[in-house]
């Protein structure tokens, strides 16, 4: 693994996500305020397959944004660290949503997430989901950092 990259265990250091919503296994790439690239498995025992669809199983398309909103989340933090102890990054909206091609078990969902725009704590980006190159999903997402409650 070179400096670039982030294994699981960093990834479940920044994110606040737990099984069975961790939806990022590995960053391949990150380029602070810049980009963002990794993946996530898609295995066929992921409790969403049990009923969507049982008989043809295809990853839900806000799952596979929520891949994107996380992978993003990791990118907000390796540009401007905050103590996740402390904060949050909320997923605030997304805009231009597109899916062109179903993700289903046995693919490697690459995702990839560029900064548009970056304003004190709020994060506009563009994120690109695909499957061995296909173009599975595509948006602009939203997103701010934000204290913790309590």
């Amino acid at each position: 693994m070179t400096k670039n990259e982030l294994d699981i265990d960093r990834i479940l250091q920044i994110l606040p996500h737990r099984w069975p919503f961790v939806m990022v296994d590995r960053v391949t790439e990150v380029v602070p305020n810049e980009l963002i690239r990794g993946h996530k498995s898609v295995s066929f025992n992921e409790p969403w397959f049990l009923g969507h669809f049982p008989r043809n199983p295809i990853m839900p398309g806000v799952l596979v944004i929520e891949a994107l909103a996380q992978i993003g989340g990791i990118l907000a933090y390796a540009s401007e660290p905050f103590d996740e102890a402390k904060s949050l990054l909320y997923f605030l909206g997304i805009d231009k949503a597109k899916f062109r091609r179903p993700v289903v078990p046995g693919d490697r969902l690459d995702l990839e997430v560029t900064v548009v725009h970056h304003r004190m704590n709020v994060w506009k980006l563009k994120g690109e989901a695909s499957v061995d190159g296909t173009l599975c999903a595509q948006g602009e997402l939203l997103a701010s950092v934000v204290d913790r409650e309590g």
